[in-house]
């Protein structure tokens, strides 16, 4: 073998070497291990299947339910401050449909004290009167107003002429914006229920309006005609509030508001 070769593979040796001591020297540094650190939770009241509107809540229809304590909701029942709400709110109705799980709040709740669902729910203020409507759903929009929806009522009448002839017939928007409390017994849509029909139904109307919609029953036939939920929250003012035309004997009288 040459002198180079000689030198080379000893250099080479030497420097193996020299990275094996280094390597011992530096040893390499383990994994850091990130330990997972739960959050805390907070019991909250839910319901344990969904609540329809009108059912009376039993202790069944409601567990308690871990959560998140950074993200509890506003306003809803927590364990820590309320541990015997379960016994507390039994007995009370549904004033709005609840979903499963969903958080219970004091103010989806009523207590009846004996009255009726329809008298707890009805805000302060204002009435409830039944109209008669066509069961075949030529008066109700073909049977697709809902509780809760929102129309206007049409009066339509036959008046006589002077000689006693019957006239036209003549129709009046008679009240706007109207809130469907009930179509015939149904409270709320259910089971993905699209169709309710009845023979009756149940409107929510201010105490100067009863006189209106008494007057406008007994002299005509009422249709009611749905709105547009983009209107629902339009405000009704002036003669819209509760004004009746009335066409007697071929002469138009403004009916005065109470």
């Amino acid at each position: 073998m040459s002198p180079a070769r000689i030198i080379i593979l000893v250099v080479a040796l030497a420097a193996g070497l020299g990275a094996a001591l280094l390597m011992q020297r530096q040893p390499g540094k383990p994994a850091e291990v990130t330990k997972s650190v739960p959050e805390p939770t907070v019991p909250v009241l839910v319901a344990a299947a969904t609540i329809p509107l009108g059912n009376k809540l039993a202790a069944g229809d409601l567990r308690w339910l871990d959560w998140p304590l950074s993200s509890v909701p506003a306003g809803v029942i927590r364990k820590d401050e309320t541990p015997g709400a379960e016994q507390e709110i039994a007995g009370q109705l549904a004033r709005f449909p609840i979903i499963a799980s969903e958080p219970i709040r004091r103010e989806k709740l009523i207590r009846t004290d004996g009255t009726g669902f329809l008298s707890a729910v009805l805000p302060a203020g204002k009435r409830a009167i039944a109209i008669s409507t066509d069961n075949r759903g030529s008066a109700t929009a073909g049977g697709f107003i809902l509780p809760n929806d929102r129309v206007d009522v049409v009066s339509t009448t036959r008046p006589e002429s002077a000689s006693g002839e019957q006239a036209s017939y003549v129709s009046e928007v008679v009240l706007k914006n109207i809130r469907v409390l009930a179509i015939g017994q149904n409270i709320q849509e259910s089971n993905g229920e699209k169709v309710v029909t009845g023979e009756t139904a149940t409107l929510e109307i201010d105490p100067r309006q009863i006189e209106v919609i008494a007057e406008a029953q007994k002299t005509g036939s009422l249709s009611l005609v749905l709105r547009s939920l983009q209107d629902a929250g339009e405000v009704v003012t002036g003669a819209d509030e509760g004004g009746l035309t009335l066409v007697r004997y071929g002469v138009t009288t403004k009916g005065v508001k109470p």
